[in-house]
């Protein structure tokens, strides 16, 4: 049933933001009196962000595998990392995350859905989310989000509502290449110039996908270049500690020998006190002997 059921959803959640519901609904009908009719009815319809974010993992899969990847990278080598070189690697991840909202709005005006300002700012932190918690990354990969995500990478994120049905965080939605077509509007006059115009709009939105792919590509090599050297300095700085650690150990020891030569000075100071007074008593004595003889 669990199959069946992500089956089904992976065909609702792969539909226009419109067309979800009634479909669900249908779809729930056809199934009345089986097991799979009351899971299929509570599938929720998801956030304009979150469907937004399920189109991206379908029809431009490449680049959201590369912000999963990346993110997994980021997240098993932040733990040896200062707070500055921390910093810049998350002003890196901004960029990559920024340049595929950007071609993420793209794809959306593609299917006829415009996305403000405010929805791209939930992607963006959604497709943050997934960089910095395996979870979140998981829900993103499943293209059955519902609502939009956001993560710390310190605290735990609940995902159970996140998602269509639970099993939903170990399902990979399948890439889609196709567009879906159009629906014709029957009370339009056909536009003579409609190939053209649909030529030049396939024309504009295959440079936006390029410049997108470029900035997200230049994103990408900088984070890695940047991760390369950081890994490089950590093995100097790892190397110079323990230097100053073997240095430390020899100091450590000098410090006990000199230690030991001081106690054996006083030593012998003390001792030579004890000379100095017993010959001193002794000088006295004979002084006074000499006096009382007149000498």
């Amino acid at each position: 049933m669990g199959d069946e059921l992500l089956e089904i959803a992976d065909e609702l959640y792969a539909l226009a933001l419109a067309d979800f519901t009634p479909a669900r609904d249908a779809k729930a009908k056809e199934l009345k009196g089986t097991d799979l009719a009351a899971g299929v009815k509570a599938f929720r319809k998801p956030s304009l962000a979150a469907w937004v974010v399920n189109l991206l993992v379908r029809h431009e899969s490449e680049q959201v595998e590369q912000v999963l990847t990346v993110g997994a990278a980021l997240r098993e080598a932040q733990a040896s990392m200062s707070g500055e070189e921390l910093r810049a690697l998350t002003k890196q991840r901004r960029q990559l995350t920024a340049a595929v909202t950007t071609r993420a709005r793209a794809l959306a005006r593609e299917h006829g859905q415009k996305v403000t300002e405010a929805v791209a700012d939930q992607v963006e932190a959604t497709l943050t989310a997934s960089m910095v918690d395996e979870g979140c990354a998981a829900a993103v990969r499943s293209g059955l989000l519902v609502t939009a995500l956001s993560a710390t990478g310190v605290d735990a994120v609940e995902l159970d509502r996140a998602v269509a049905l639970p099993e939903a965080l170990g399902f990979a939605a399948p890439a889609r290449d196709e567009v879906p077509p159009a629906k014709p509007d029957l009370h339009v006059v056909p536009d003579p110039d409609q190939d053209e115009k649909a030529r030049a709009a396939a024309r504009e939105a295959l440079g936006a996908a390029e410049e997108a792919l470029a900035e997200a590509s230049e994103a990408l090599e900088a984070t890695a270049a940047e991760l390369a050297e950081l890994e490089a300095q950590s093995m100097q700085v790892q190397a110079e500690i323990d230097e100053l650690k073997r240095k430390i150990a020899e100091l450590d020891e000098t410090a006990d020998e000199v230690d030991d030569a001081i106690g054996d000075a006083e030593d012998v100071r003390d001792e030579a006190q004890e000379a100095v007074a017993e010959a001193t008593r002794e000088r006295d004595a004979a002084a006074r002997k000499l006096e009382r003889l007149g000498g």
